[in-house]
Parts: C-alpha cells; sequence; structure tokens
C-alpha cells in the first residue's frame, strides 16, 4: 500500500488488504470466509478486481481459481497505516500515539521492550527527528 491512495482504501477493501497480509496469499472464497457480515461472492471479486486496478494486489493462476497476492511489503503498508493514524486520530503526534500505547489496558511491556523504546527515542534525538 505504497500508493498515495492507500490511505483512501474502504472499509472492505482495508479488510481484504489486512487479510491478504496476515495470510500472504488468499483466493476470494478465502477473503470472503474471512470478512465479518460478509457482502457477495461477486463483491469481494469486484473489489479485488478494484485493489488490482490500485495496484494494490496482483493475482496468479492456479487451476481454475485466482489466488491474490499483495504488491507491496507489510512494513511499507504498516507505514501507510501509521501515517493515516496518527493523520486521523492523534493530530499527528506520535507522542500522542505512544500515550495512548501505553494507556491501553492489558498491555504490559516488558523490560526489554521498554528499553527497547527508550533506545529509539535516544535515536531519534540523535538525528534530530
Amino acid at each position: 500500500m505504497a500508493h498515495d491512495d492507500a490511505v483512501h482504501l474502504s472499509r472492505r477493501e482495508r479488510q481484504i488488504m489486512d487479510h491478504l497480509f496476515r495470510v500472504g496469499r488468499a483466493t476470494a472464497a478465502d477473503v470472503l470466509a474471512e470478512m465479518p457480515d460478509p457482502p457477495s461472492y461477486s463483491a469481494v471479486r469486484a473489489m479485488l478486481r478494484t485493489l488490482e486496478d490500485k495496484g494494490h494486489v496482483r493475482h496468479e493462476e492456479e487451476g481454475r481459481a485466482y489466488v491474490y497476492l499483495p504488491t507491496t511489503r507489510r512494513e511499507s503498508a504498516r507505514r501507510t497505516a501509521l501515517t493515516h493514524l496518527l493523520r486521523t486520530f492523534f493530530d499527528n503526534s506520535a507522542e500522542q500515539a505512544m500515550a495512548a500505547l501505553l494507556d491501553l489496558k492489558g498491555t504490559k511491556l516488558t523490560e526489554a521492550e521498554l528499553d527497547r523504546m527508550v533506545e529509539r527515542i535516544e535515536q531519534a534525538k540523535e538525528e534530530g527527528r
């Protein structure tokens, strides 16, 4: 999802992309089976064609079925999603986002995770970010 329009995916398109990133490759039937309150099979196929037209997925033929795969790396999609999340919910503030993550109930960071976060913050300071 490295494309500029990646943040403008519909809810259903985002669900499809989430599933493809999770499993790596899937048929339209596989995607349909994993969608909450699923639309029709033909609607899923149409959305997959749209995602392919937008450049987010590609397909391979396996027998009579098309198997869909994301065209971008997961890391790139993660960055795009985080940018969208920061812009939409946190006024572009990484500090607010981190505070929200730390405030989540049920989230217990290990000492090692906290140490790595401190290291990344120190590195960002050194790099002037």
